[in-house]
């Protein structure tokens, strides 16, 4: 086979390489890995999507992206179709409804704090975790995602903001639609890609990790000691409270997804942020309060208290601003660090998974 010759495997997507699996297929083909270099800034840094237009490409890169990129060779682009744009009324939070290759929808939200963005990826199409009261949870799981359509949001969501002539991103949270710690290898390839310092360069230290408690994955994100940030989802403190809320607590009871964190902790150091959404009248207790102290004691934990965004799917009513601050209380007594998180992207439908059933439904408007 001659250089730069496309082959019969099935195609992948230049977005789903790391920067070293660029160089090996380089060499593969016969040319320098020299030239990953050019390629990997035009894809991560300039967010080029025509690379056939690139000027500044040599003419052996030009020659291997003319025999290997496009249809019916051996590699193709993630560009996602954009099928809803939605930005809310006070302009601090955009959401935009992604449609894949395969015909799957997935969201990906920015949101804008003082002169900083943050994005909020997906990681699957629907998701298997099953928590009553999330609409990603309601439709069931449809597919992993690719590391490729992982880090297409995030080029989606920079070239929005640049085009808008804001500041880019700096801040990213995997707490879309999916669990990410149940797509652990295509996860961490994306964030390999999104962090390596030669292309999109988001530090590690600003990329937050978010799961249900998939105790198997908090364990090897602890044994491989990944520089990425872990928020864990609790919403109860004990184990029936938990269950009712979290159904894959039947799966990891509390105490083995404590264990867990407690081993993340002592083999990282790094501090576990942990999630709970205050729902009326079902975990917003001053008593309920006490028990997640309690639950988290020794730990270095960061509590992260998010009114319930409601969904069609769970009749349930997020806890009123007095309720919030009170369970807040609570907790700083105990000394347990906590920050009671805006309510954002209401009127957007900003909760995970609720574009998608919007549009499934046929009531997806602009807003």
């Amino acid at each position: 086979m001659t250089p730069f010759a496309a082959s019969s495997a099935a195609p992948r997507s230049l977005l789903d390489l790391s920067f070293a699996e660029l160089e090996r297929e380089f060499v593969a083909s016969g040319i320098s890995p020299v030239h990953v270099r050019s390629l990997w800034r035009a894809l991560h840094r300039k967010l080029q999507s025509d690379l056939a237009g690139e000027t500044g490409f040599v003419p052996p890169l030009r020659r291997w992206l003319a025999a290997n990129l496009g249809a019916g060779k051996r590699f193709h682009f993630d560009v996602p179709t954009k099928m809803a744009d939605i930005a809310s009324r006070d302009g601090l939070t955009r959401k935009f409804l992604l449609g894949l290759d395969d015909g799957q929808t997935i969201e990906t939200v920015v949101m804008g704090y003082h002169g900083r963005h943050t994005a909020c990826l997906s990681t699957q199409a629907g998701c298997a975790m099953g928590c009553v009261f999330c609409a990603t949870g309601q439709m069931g799981f449809v597919r992993h995602l690719r590391p490729g359509e992982i880090v297409a949001q995030v080029r989606h969501a920079q070239l929005a903001l640049h085009a808008a002539g804001g500041p880019g991103l700096r801040n990213l949270v995997l707490m879309g639609m999916g669990e990410p710690l149940h797509n652990y290898d295509a996860v961490m390839t994306a964030l390999d890609i999104i962090a390596d310092p030669r292309g999109l360069n988001l530090a590690p230290a600003r990329i937050t990790i978010s799961s249900v408690g998939v105790v198997p994955g908090i364990l090897r994100l602890a044994a491989e000691k990944r520089p990425y940030n872990l928020a864990v989802s609790l919403h109860g403190a004990t184990e029936e409270e938990r269950a009712a809320l979290v159904p894959v607590s039947q799966r990891w009871p509390l105490p083995e997804l404590m264990a867990s964190c407690r081993t993340y902790f002592a083999r990282t150091h790094r501090r576990i942020f942990f999630e709970w959404t205050l729902i009326a009248g079902t975990n917003d207790s001053a008593a309920q309060a006490e028990r997640l102290a309690a639950l988290l004691a020794g730990l270095d934990a960061h509590v992260n208290l998010i009114p319930l965004n409601p969904t069609g799917g769970f009749a349930g009513s997020a806890t009123n601003s007095a309720a919030a601050k009170a369970f807040q209380k609570v907790l700083q007594m105990r000394d347990i660090p906590s920050t009671i998180r805006q309510h954002r992207g209401i009127d957007v439908a900003a909760g995970c998974g609720q574009l998608r059933a919007e549009k499934s439904r046929g009531e997806l408007v602009a807003k």
